[in-house]
């Protein structure tokens, strides 16, 4: 499986943006996916994820209520819809898949991700 992110972009504070993963395979609707972010100098941080089916979704407490994460197993796509962005939201964004098909305790490390894209810049100017 590949994943290919993409979307990212340059959006002012309290602007909207949304980022697109595509799966290579169908493959990936058993499995859980995932957003990541980094920002430059810092550990790679656990923004959102959604449970195989859509049933179940988690959010970082700093994207709760701004970001919603969402997927089409149909179409092979993940989508990470952002808004009232901040300038702290700056920060490459990372799709990913989960290796487990279950969700696990340990869901917001990226160690419990197997497969992930390459990555896209994401920057809030203030």
């Amino acid at each position: 499986v590949q994943l290919q992110a993409s979307g990212g972009g340059l959006v002012q504070t309290e602007g909207s943006l949304r980022l697109s993963c595509a799966a290579s395979s169908t493959v990936i609707s058993s499995y859980g996916m995932a957003w990541f972010r980094q920002a430059p100098g810092n550990a790679r941080e656990f923004v959102a994820r959604v449970s195989p089916s859509s049933q179940r979704t988690e959010y970082s407490d700093s994207v709760r209520g701004r970001f919603t994460i969402s997927r089409d197993n149909v179409r092979k796509m993940v989508w990470l819809q952002m808004a009232s962005m901040k300038p702290e939201d700056t920060a490459v964004y990372y799709c990913a898949k989960d290796r487990n098909q279950y969700r696990t305790p340990a869901y917001s490390s990226p160690s419990s991700y197997d497969i992930w894209g390459q990555g896209t810049l994401v920057t809030v100017s203030s």
